[in-house]
Protein backbone atom coordinates (compact mmCIF):
# COMPACT_ATOMS: atom_id res chain seq x y z
CA UNK A 1 0.00 0.00 0.00
CA UNK A 2 1.50 3.32 -1.07
CA UNK A 3 1.00 6.50 0.87
CA UNK A 4 0.17 9.56 -1.16
CA UNK A 5 1.48 12.95 -0.14
CA UNK A 6 -0.40 16.16 -0.54
CA UNK A 7 1.15 19.12 -2.32
CA UNK A 8 1.46 20.95 1.01
CA UNK A 9 3.35 18.02 2.59
CA UNK A 10 5.73 17.89 -0.37
CA UNK A 11 6.51 21.59 0.00
CA UNK A 12 7.07 21.24 3.74
CA UNK A 13 9.40 18.29 3.15
CA UNK A 14 11.35 20.26 0.55
CA UNK A 15 11.63 23.31 2.83
CA UNK A 16 12.85 21.15 5.71
CA UNK A 17 15.41 19.49 3.46
CA UNK A 18 16.68 22.82 2.15
CA UNK A 19 16.81 24.31 5.65
CA UNK A 20 19.09 21.46 6.70
CA UNK A 21 21.21 21.66 3.55
CA UNK A 22 21.71 25.39 3.07
CA UNK A 23 23.55 27.47 5.61
CA UNK A 24 22.81 31.16 6.13
CA UNK A 25 25.33 33.60 4.70
CA UNK A 26 25.69 37.13 6.04
CA UNK A 27 26.23 39.82 3.38
CA UNK A 28 29.21 42.12 3.66
CA UNK A 29 28.68 45.56 5.17
CA UNK A 30 29.75 47.20 1.92
CA UNK A 31 26.93 45.52 -0.01
CA UNK A 32 24.38 46.47 2.65
CA UNK A 33 25.53 50.10 2.57
CA UNK A 34 25.30 50.26 -1.24
CA UNK A 35 21.80 48.79 -1.15
CA UNK A 36 20.68 51.30 1.48
CA UNK A 37 21.93 54.15 -0.67
CA UNK A 38 20.27 52.85 -3.85
CA UNK A 39 16.95 51.91 -2.21
CA UNK A 40 16.18 55.24 -0.57
CA UNK A 41 12.67 56.63 -0.89
CA UNK A 42 12.70 59.93 -2.80
CA UNK A 43 11.65 63.06 -0.96
CA UNK A 44 8.18 64.60 -1.45
CA UNK A 45 9.67 67.46 -3.45
CA UNK A 46 11.39 65.04 -5.82
CA UNK A 47 8.17 63.05 -6.30
CA UNK A 48 6.14 66.16 -7.08
CA UNK A 49 8.86 67.37 -9.45
CA UNK A 50 8.74 64.08 -11.35
CA UNK A 51 4.94 64.12 -11.54
CA UNK A 52 4.88 67.73 -12.69
CA UNK A 53 6.98 66.85 -15.75
CA UNK A 54 3.94 66.11 -17.96
CA UNK A 55 5.91 65.47 -21.13
CA UNK A 56 7.91 62.64 -19.63
CA UNK A 57 4.83 61.23 -17.88
CA UNK A 58 2.91 61.31 -21.16
CA UNK A 59 5.75 59.53 -22.99
CA UNK A 60 5.98 56.85 -20.30
CA UNK A 61 2.23 56.14 -20.33
CA UNK A 62 2.17 56.22 -24.13
CA UNK A 63 5.07 53.78 -24.30
CA UNK A 64 3.43 51.39 -21.86
CA UNK A 65 0.11 51.44 -23.72
CA UNK A 66 1.87 50.99 -27.09
CA UNK A 67 3.87 48.07 -25.74
CA UNK A 68 0.75 46.41 -24.35
CA UNK A 69 -1.09 46.81 -27.67
CA UNK A 70 1.87 45.36 -29.58
CA UNK A 71 2.07 42.42 -27.16
CA UNK A 72 -1.68 41.72 -27.44
CA UNK A 73 -1.53 41.93 -31.24
CA UNK A 74 1.39 39.48 -31.42
CA UNK A 75 -0.30 37.11 -28.96
CA UNK A 76 -3.51 37.13 -31.01
CA UNK A 77 -1.53 36.50 -34.22
CA UNK A 78 0.29 33.51 -32.70
CA UNK A 79 -2.97 32.18 -31.28
CA UNK A 80 -4.62 32.49 -34.70
CA UNK A 81 -1.72 30.77 -36.47
CA UNK A 82 -1.52 27.98 -33.88
CA UNK A 83 -5.28 27.42 -34.15
CA UNK A 84 -5.14 27.18 -37.95
CA UNK A 85 -2.26 24.70 -37.81
CA UNK A 86 -4.28 22.39 -35.53
CA UNK A 87 -7.26 22.22 -37.93
CA UNK A 88 -5.26 21.14 -41.00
Amino acid sequence: MTKTHTHEEDIQFLEAHLAGTLKPVAPSREIVQRLKIRAQMPSREEITLRLSDWRRLFLVFGGVISGMLLFITLARAFYYLAGRRGTL
